[in-house]
């Protein structure tokens, strides 16, 4: 085991054991922050609270290129955890705990290399990615620092990942007519069965899309995620409510797609809109979309990182790279892991990727 893994294990057991689920999102400028301004001394430290347990620190040592971003909230754990999870547990080749994978073992291993190098170095430590609530990121790119590229850890098996797909969440209401049961139905007069009509037209649509590719990923994610509505069996329905979410290819034009939902089936819903959009990565037109590809492309092979395929999941990639700077996504673990009961992280990547990204910095002081 080398000393730099050695002292990211040491860093991942203290950041494992403070509470930064999401939700609730708990979390203040104290606690964990409190802890990673004591061990990232050399840095100018900025915390800056956005309310509602959505803190950002952003720490600054000379005058880097690329900024590292990690955030340190995790998903609430499950009751299938075999043990405690915020104690850390070292079994095998494996580091055990809430968040080791995602992506708490990133944020270690970078504080374990700020502490072994003298280069010139930047960090993002953010707390609102589980929570679809882009505040932290949102807010720091107000001032739009100036960086070559933002590399977004997430659980990407060491390899860079250069695209992946967007998210869009979608409420709906459709509206009837309450009245009896027992007679003749005109198509509008059941919220409910608008609902179903609609359900059906977009599982048609979507079905259709399965011929659509784009660097390794086919076709159109969706997920009808929640339909409520109507009083009872005997009553027509007067109102329908639904929450779906799709995940289109970069290739898609996701502002067209919301339309089609919209416009699926007579009558039209008559409230429809987005509760979260994340654009895909790379963010633009394709044109665009395609020069930053191949720009995040290069810089991976300049810092002799892998180039992975493109992924389903989301990342805060994508919103540094809808404001214009080159990113992507580098980090260890595999997205298998998260989210799971003994959630886990191999010590073999953990190492790797503590000691790739303690080169890169290394080289930047040389």
């Amino acid at each position: 085991m080398s000393a730099l893994l050695d002292e990211t294990l040491k860093h991942l057991r203290a950041l494992v054991g403070f509470d930064t689920r999401n939700p609730p999102r708990e979390i203040s400028t104290g606690g964990i922050f409190d802890y990673l301004r004591e061990h990232l001394q050399g840095f100018e430290v900025t915390v800056t609270d956005f309310g509602a347990g959505a803190v950002n620190l952003y720490a600054v040592r000379g005058k880097p290129k690329y900024l590292f971003n990690v955030h340190m909230d995790t998903v609430p754990d499950s009751p299938h955890w075999t043990a405690d999870p915020h104690t850390l547990r070292v079994e095998g080749d494996r580091a055990i705990g809430l968040g080791a994978c995602d992506i708490k073992g990133a944020a270690a291993a970078l504080v374990a290399v700020a502490n072994a190098t003298k280069g010139d170095m930047a960090l993002l430590l953010s707390t609102d990615e589980e929570a679809n609530d882009a505040r932290c990121i949102d807010g720091f790119l107000k001032d739009k620092p100036v960086y070559e590229a933002v590399i977004v850890a997430e659980p990407t098996k060491g390899e860079a990942v250069l695209a992946h797909r967007g998210i869009h969440s979608v409420q709906m209401r459709f509206t009837g007519k309450a009245g009896h049961a027992s007679g003749e139905q005109k198509a509008s007069d059941s919220a409910l069965h608008q609902a179903v009509r609609w359900g059906t037209a977009a599982l048609d649509f979507v079905k259709a899309q399965s011929h659509e590719r784009f660097g390794g990923l086919t076709g159109l994610r969706f997920n009808i995620g929640k339909i409520e509505g109507g009083i009872k069996a005997n009553v027509i329905a007067p109102t329908a409510d639904v929450r779906f979410g799709f995940r289109p290819l970069p290739s898609m034009d996701a502002d067209q797609m919301l339309e089609t939902f919209r416009t699926l089936v007579e009558p039209h819903p008559v409230e429809y809109g987005e509760t979260f959009r994340g654009d895909s990565l790379p963010a633009g037109d394709t044109a665009t979309a395609e020069t930053r590809r191949l720009a995040a492309r290069d810089l991976a092979d300049e810092l002799n990182i892998p180039v992975g395929n493109a992924v389903n999941f989301w990342t805060e990639a994508a919103l540094f790279s809808a404001a214009g700077y080159i990113s992507f996504v580098y980090g260890p673990g595999d997205i298998a892991q998260a989210h799971s009961a003994d959630e886990w992280v191999a010590l073999d990547q953990l190492d790797h990727y503590a000691q790739t990204i303690y080169r890169i910095i290394d080289r930047g002081s040389a």
